[in-house]
């Protein structure tokens, strides 16, 4: 992999200690967060043994966020986004301990699982334009890929730990503890965000929650043909190339290895997305990231195609961690180009509109996966998929030869705003 010749020094944002408050508030919430997405599907499927109720849950989780996204997304440019967080955690707190309280008391129908499922994606759709929009400001311009890669090292990490703890509980049937466990993280997040003091917000909107202000986001996206190629082609690439609605199938059905084999094949991309982030977050800055972006998608289509046809656990294993290096290679690029290509006091609102096609490809393709599992099988299900990918690198390189061509460091980047009086105070004595 090409870089520039000079290279950041490891984790170097973690200097600056608003952001590593935040780092480590998320490792312990998104552990719990992992946990309780994979005992979500696991559950799912022994209460129905239903490849089409495992898609609806990717449909229960998509509605709200397509519905809300755009509200969350000027809502984070109107209020401070760090308080927002703070509502929004401890909503999605009080939504895991319910769904522990009704597991506990019996009470955990398929589409009380879908109700919650429905509200914790209406609160991601306030939490998630919120964070991503904070991160910017709490690190220099030219440290945001590092931040934006260890915060992919701790998304990883989490979901390495997450379903691994969580197959070792569901293999003793206490699927209401991997709840409680979740609820419980999220006060960690909590907790970083009260000691936190972060910078004002630079061009806020000044409270003006309207459908003018939302739409300038969704007209800033069409008009920014880097910005909105990447989010075509990842919304594009997760919708045909998600396997992990039908990981319940292949662990019991096909490989055969049970709950706690379920667990490492659900953690096995996330292994090799901590192990690409870590390399990536070794490095200031990625030469030729257009093609780069592109060519790690084609590698994701490939390796799901090598899954979906493996019948031996190892194989299907190695498969999975080649997804997540390739994810996170394209993930980190894209997350750099976005921020840094779009002006803070419209920050929340690209994230939003981001939000739709990130989160609407995958859960989304959750549902596409198991109607087509439904009526052809699983297999054929994540086969078809993996070719669906690479048609869409292919439509995407050639619809926007700009991104083909990308390199950011011969391109005129907007600064972001970030106030260098901070670095004192946030940095570690």
């Amino acid at each position: 992999m090409a870089t520039s010749k000079s290279r950041s020094p490891r984790f170097v944002a973690l200097k600056y200690r608003d952001f590593r408050l935040l780092w480590i508030g998320q490792l312990i919430s998104w552990t719990g967060s992992q946990m309780q997405t994979a005992a979500i599907l696991w559950h799912i499927y022994t209460l129905t043994k239903s490849p089409l109720a495992l898609g609806g849950t990717g449909l229960a989780r998509i509605l709200p966020i397509l519905l809300f996204s755009l509200l969350g997304g000027v809502v984070a440019d109107v209020i401070e986004r760090r308080r927002l967080l703070l509502f929004t955690q401890s909503v999605m707190a009080g939504l895991a301990a319910g769904l522990a309280l009704l597991t506990m008391l019996s009470w955990d129908s398929v589409w009380a699982i879908y109700l919650i499922s429905a509200l914790l994606g209406a609160a991601v759709a306030f939490d998630n334009p919120a964070r991503q929009s904070l991160i910017p400001s709490l690190v220099p311009k030219e440290y945001l890929a590092n931040a934006i890669s260890l915060n992919s090292i701790v998304l990883q990490i989490a979901t390495i730990v997450g379903p691994s703890l969580a197959g070792i509980l569901l293999a003793t049937g206490n699927v209401a503890t991997v709840y409680w466990m979740n609820a419980a993280s999220f006060l960690t997040v909590i907790g970083a965000l009260l000691l936190m003091h972060p910078p004002a917000q630079v061009g806020a909107i000044r409270g003006e929650l309207s459908l003018k202000a939302a739409l300038e986001g969704l007209r800033f996206v069409r008009r920014s043909p880097l910005i909105l190629s990447t989010m075509l082609l990842d919304f594009f690439a997760t919708f045909f190339s998600t396997a992990t609605a039908l990981l319940p199938i292949f662990a019991q059905d096909i490989l055969q290895v049970g709950p706690r084999g379920y667990g490492w094949l659900y953690t096995a991309p996330s292994i090799g997305a901590v192990l690409t982030g870590a390399f990536l977050s070794m490095f200031g800055q990625i030469k030729k990231q257009g093609p780069l972006i592109l060519g790690s998608v084609a590698v994701y289509g490939l390796a799901t195609i090598g899954f979906g046809l493996s019948k031996e656990f190892m194989l299907s294993f190695i498969c999975l961690v080649l997804t997540g290096v390739a994810d996170t290679v394209s993930m980190v690029i894209r997350g750099t180009l976005r921020q840094l290509h779009t002006p803070d006091r419209l920050r929340g609102r690209m994230t939003s509109v981001n939000m739709i096609f990130f989160m609407g490809g995958p859960q989304l393709g959750e549902l596409e996966a198991g109607v087509v599992a439904q009526w052809f099988g699983a297999v054929f299900s994540v086969v078809s998929g993996g070719f669906g990918c690479l048609l869409a690198v292919i439509g995407i390189m050639t619809l926007f030869p700009a991104l083909r061509h990308y390199d950011h460091e011969r391109e005129a980047i907007p600064q972001a705003n970030f106030d260098p009086q901070r670095k004192d105070k946030g940095q570690s004595e």
